[in-house]
């Protein structure tokens, strides 16, 4: 091995360590120079020293559609979470569960995650298994009228913006 193979890099993850600086000033709620100081001594100090557990390096390849599926993800956790107030509130007998099983495209382990974590967020909704080997998720669902309608709508929804986000400059 190179003496290149055995350095870290001083700022391994940029994106990550923005993120992670907006987030603690968000969660501190405050922006005085100490929240600032401790937030980017962790924004840095946490991606540098956990970067050899990252197989991959997280590449972003459209901002601005990063940006519109937080939004979208927002939006439809807000929406999910009515929905299913509703259905609690109603009839239990009218609930349709079912198991769906999401087949993938994406091919990197850190979208995969994001994927699942993404239909997890959303109330209704929770993964339950990940099979690489067959290439799909198991994904629960509180209440599904129409299975493939569904599956395609996770599909359109959140892996296609996430695959095209992280995956599109990959081969």
């Amino acid at each position: 091995m190179t003496d290149t193979a055995h350095k870290k890099a001083l700022f391994p993850h940029k994106l990550l360590s923005v993120f992670m600086l907006v987030l603690w000033l968000l969660m501190a709620n405050s922006i005085s120079p100490g929240q600032w100081l401790l937030g980017a001594l962790l924004a840095w100090g946490i991606p540098f020293l956990t970067q050899s557990f990252w197989p991959q390096s997280m590449v972003l390849s459209s901002p601005l559609l990063a940006m519109r599926f937080i939004f979208l993800v927002l939006w439809d956790i807000i929406i999910a979470n009515m929905q299913v107030a509703v259905l609690i509130l109603s009839s239990r007998e009218k609930l349709q569960p079912a198991f769906m099983k999401i087949p993938l495209e994406l091919k990197q382990d850190f979208t995969i995650t994001l994927l699942a974590n993404t239909i997890s967020l959303t109330p209704g909704t929770v993964t339950v298994d990940l099979q690489m080997e067959e290439g799909y998720l198991l994904v629960h669902s509180l209440h599904v009228t129409d299975v493939d309608a569904a599956i395609a709508e996770i599909k359109r929804r959140y892996e296609a913006p996430l695959k095209e986000i992280f995956e599109c400059s990959t081969p």
